[in-house]
């Protein structure tokens, strides 16, 4: 295995992408409404013939880590296909690219817990498996709530939680939440608060 040690411009990183791997082909190896699955020939970074796979993303991800008045925050459980088990996470979902994120993330807020918010802040943007795919997300603190009637679609059975903040942090601490789109905004308002 050969380590290159290269300066960030360099690397192209910050401005045009330059890359060692170099694509010959690319074709469609499955593709559904949400997700793309790319096959590509390619020449690796040591010169030698390989493969490589990437998933493509019909959708953004977008999260909302809405908290109330009582510092509570409000949780959403769903039994997550992948793994077969149940799930504790922020609300989320899909945006389409052409869509601004913010309004994927209210309409998600809605759709899974019935509430709006007056107030909304970004948290961060994330790349959420960037060896395998193109996953991007984009994650909102929503507060000033107001409740009304939850809206899931036909593939969501969601069950709604309200925890204090300082709890949800100990589930993350603890492994009891293990979703990425949760985990990464919840630690950093954690360190946030840490920082005031």
């Amino acid at each position: 295995m050969r380590i290159r040690q290269v300066s960030p411009e360099a690397a192209g990183w910050g401005g045009a992408v330059v890359g060692p791997w170099i694509r010959h082909a690319r074709r469609v190896a499955y593709r559904n409404p949400w997700i793309t699955v790319y096959h590509d020939d390619v020449t690796r970074p040591d010169g030698l013939p390989g493969i490589y796979g990437v998933v493509h993303y019909a959708n953004v991800a977008v999260g909302v880590v809405a908290i109330d008045d009582d510092d509570r925050v409000a949780l959403v459980g769903q039994h997550r296909y992948a793994f077969d088990e149940l799930s504790w996470e922020i609300p989320e979902g899909g945006s389409p690219h052409a869509e601004e994120s913010l309004a994927g993330a209210r309409r998600e807020l809605l759709e899974e817990t019935g509430l709006t918010a007056r107030t909304w802040r970004e948290i961060g943007r994330y790349q959420l498996s960037n060896s395998v795919s193109d996953e991007v997300a984009v994650v909102y603190l929503a507060t000033d709530l107001e409740q009304g009637e939850a809206q899931p679609e036909g593939t969501e059975d969601l069950v709604v939680r309200w925890l204090p903040f300082d709890e949800v942090v100990a589930m993350v601490a603890s492994g009891e939440i293990g979703d990425a789109l949760s985990v990464l905004p919840l630690q950093a308002l954690a360190l946030e608060r840490l920082r005031c």
